[in-house]
């Protein structure tokens, strides 16, 4: 099972989601990115929030669908996007895609980059996803990944303390066994130089950036 949730960010960065590459997720909506999801033609198998940025005329488009809607009360403890992330990693998706997460408020932007420690928590694979970028949080191992002309720039952050053994091969700044510490911008703005590249480290949570302008 793949999963996709669409939060309330900028509509404009949110890509086409019926582009191939999609074609085998489910949807789930957070607050109005329920109705991103529905003016892309794609209905939700299940929406939560408080829906509070829907205005009367969404509401009722949304109410003509007949999608399920688990609601909220504005005053809440979780964002719209975290419950509706809750709900995907209790079934254990094989993938998770979060759109609609960036771009807007930057509490927002952040608190949804810092979601991506509770997917890894339980061993679910999560990716944010905007018109231009991929942002995935990696925990300690070797990923062999495959280049993507689309994304020109990787950039690499550590989101604990430190990144240990940090190793980066296939890149045109390649690194070895070296030690990222939070708050360092080493690692922005490599790019890849072969058709794949490996990322390695032993210790710490990277978070890897593939980016174009």
């Amino acid at each position: 099972m793949k999963l996709a949730i669409v939060a309330g960010g900028p509509d404009v960065l949110v890509p086409d989601l019926r582009a191939p590459e999609y074609s085998d997720y489910d949807w789930i909506g957070a607050d109005h990115g329920t109705i991103v999801l529905l003016r892309q033609k794609i209905k939700p198998m299940i929406a939560f929030g408080d829906f509070d940025s829907l205005s009367d005329e969404e509401r009722e488009e949304v109410n003509g669908q007949h999608v399920l809607l688990v609601s909220y009360a504005p005053e809440k403890d979780k964002t719209d996007l975290e419950l509706a992330l809750d709900w995907a990693l209790n079934r254990k998706p094989e993938h998770c895609l979060i759109f609609g997460a960036t771009g807007g408020r930057m509490d927002h932007t952040l608190a949804s980059v810092q979601l991506l420690m509770k997917a890894v928590s339980q061993s679910v694979d999560v990716t944010i996803v905007d018109k231009n970028n991929r942002i995935t949080l990696l925990t300690p191992g070797t990923y062999p990944i495959r280049s993507n002309s689309s994304y020109r720039y990787l950039s690499f952050l550590a989101l604990t303390e430190k990144v240990v053994g940090l190793t980066l091969s296939g890149l045109k700044y390649p690194l070895q066994d070296a030690v990222l510490p939070l708050g360092s911008s080493r690692c922005i703005s490599n790019e890849a130089e072969e058709d794949s590249f490996t990322v390695s480290f032993s210790k710490g949570c990277l978070l890897m950036m593939q980016c174009r302008d």
